[in-house]
């Protein structure tokens, strides 16, 4: 696909990361304002990873998939 810019590597990353935040700020292993920031945070890399298209690579023309 054209406008995918992600590399599988980048998209399992971003994943990964994703869940992990959201773990943390779901499960109440960090709480507070910190908790409540990584609820929301996490859904960012998740989001990305997952349709593989990142809006900040396009904004800057960078693509870590090179096909």
């Amino acid at each position: 696909m054209t406008w995918v810019n992600e590399a599988t590597w980048d998209r399992i990353a971003r994943v990964v990361l994703g869940v992990v935040l959201l773990y943390l700020g779901w499960s109440g292993v960090v709480g507070g304002t910190l908790g409540v920031v990584l609820k929301f945070l996490g859904f960012v890399p998740l989001l990305t990873g997952l349709i593989g298209w990142c809006p900040l690579y396009s904004l800057l023309k960078f693509r870590t998939n090179h096909s």
